[in-house]
């Protein structure tokens, strides 16, 4: 494991993973929690460590649904679902939008691929997401989170450009290892 994360840690090097860097460093224990999301319009309960049994998972905070950045990245995870699923993983989008908003951007952006969950204030506060210029929204920021419950690697900046590129990267690393 000590390998797979100083691989993972090069290769954020490389591709750039700067920016506004996120307080949960790579070997950290991902903060648990239980929230409410939606796929394809449905509403249902989300609980992280019961979507970690199933493998790896993308948890990417995004700042607000149905912004012209926001939409993109949500459209590109859904274009490249596929590929994320054959590496294991599970994506899951995540903004303190309410669950009324999301379910609307699950049909959407989403394309009904994978589920978006609200995130509260004490899920903000456990991930350090909170956009600091515009209180109540969260920055971007995307995690990937190991099986055993240990972030793997940390993509943070605003720009949704890489987000969707570097943890496909991460997560297919993490299948050959």
């Amino acid at each position: 494991m000590k390998r797979l994360t100083l691989f993972l840690a090069a290769a954020a090097t490389l591709m750039g993973s700067s920016g506004a860097m996120a307080a949960l460093a790579i070997g950290a224990k991902a903060p648990d929690f239980t929230t409410r999301g939606a796929q394809a319009g449905k509403t249902f309960t989300l609980t992280l460590s019961h979507q970690l049994k199933r493998g790896p998972v993308v948890l990417y905070f995004f700042p607000k649904a149905f912004t012209p950045g926001c939409s993109a990245e949500a459209r590109e995870f859904a274009e490249n679902i596929g590929k994320f699923k054959a590496a294991g993983a599970t994506v899951i989008g995540m903004s303190a939008d309410s669950v009324d908003d999301l379910v609307a951007f699950s049909t959407k952006e989403c394309a009904g691929k994978f589920a978006v969950a609200s995130a509260g204030p004490d899920i903000v506060s456990g991930y350090d997401v909170a956009l600091k210029m515009r209180p109540g929204m969260t920055d971007r920021t995307s995690y990937v989170i190991a099986p055993s419950g240990r972030i793997a690697f940390v993509h943070s900046e605003m720009s949704y450009a890489a987000h969707v590129k570097s943890t496909l990267a991460a997560v297919e690393a993490m299948k050959q290892k």
